[in-house]
């Protein structure tokens, strides 16, 4: 009996498909942890999606305690691409709406000013999704915009985010003005 658990168990290890997985990121910290975000919010413009696969392309803040991103995720998983926003892991994923190539998403994440919740607006021309997630107990203290790719290449050309705008709860402004962000650009794993 125990060999044949033991076998199982190792043929599950041999099915298990393995996944590799690449980040790219731009990250800004605040001065303090005691400094949070209070809105981050930036125009993402979608880039030419050459084939369906997990793509996630985002805009996002972490907390202090790292404890799961707040993002905007632009998903190329369909072979078309989707944005709508989340707080992974524990809470829901919003509505959101199919975005084309090269078309623009007006994104914005701004705590709101019952300290209870945090609200993401998505506009694109004529559509538009406002979702809620009550995250007052995260202390965002990171700013990213981010690439993440499961066994793929970047095939899509540029990303841009333009008219990036983070307002922060200090007073300090060499963290965002007189440094360059953090760039990371691990290798896949």
């Amino acid at each position: 009996m125990r060999l044949i658990s033991i076998s199982l168990a190792l043929m599950g290890l041999l099915i298990q498909q393995s996944s590799a997985v690449t980040w790219y990121f731009l990250q800004w910290y605040t001065p303090t942890t005691s400094a949070q975000f209070q809105s981050f919010s930036m125009q993402m413009v979608a880039p030419n999606l050459q084939q369906p696969g997990v793509y996630y392309l985002w805009p996002g803040l972490q907390d202090n305690s790292l404890t799961g991103v707040y993002q905007e995720v632009l998903d190329g998983g369909s072979g078309e691409w989707w944005i709508g926003p989340g707080c992974n892991p524990s809470l829901a994923w919003g509505s959101g709406f199919n975005v084309p190539n090269q078309d623009a998403v007006q994104i914005s994440m701004t705590r709101n000013a019952d300290g209870i919740n945090w609200t993401s607006n998505l506009t694109m021309g004529s559509s538009f999704v406002s979702n809620s997630f009550p995250l007052a107990y995260k202390n965002f203290n990171q700013a990213l915009l981010a690439i993440e790719l499961y066994d793929l290449t970047w095939d899509f050309g540029k990303l841009v985010f333009n008219n990036v705008v983070m307002v922060v709860n200090t007073t300090a402004t060499a963290w965002c003005t007189s440094q360059t962000p953090a760039i990371s650009i691990p290798e896949a794993y």
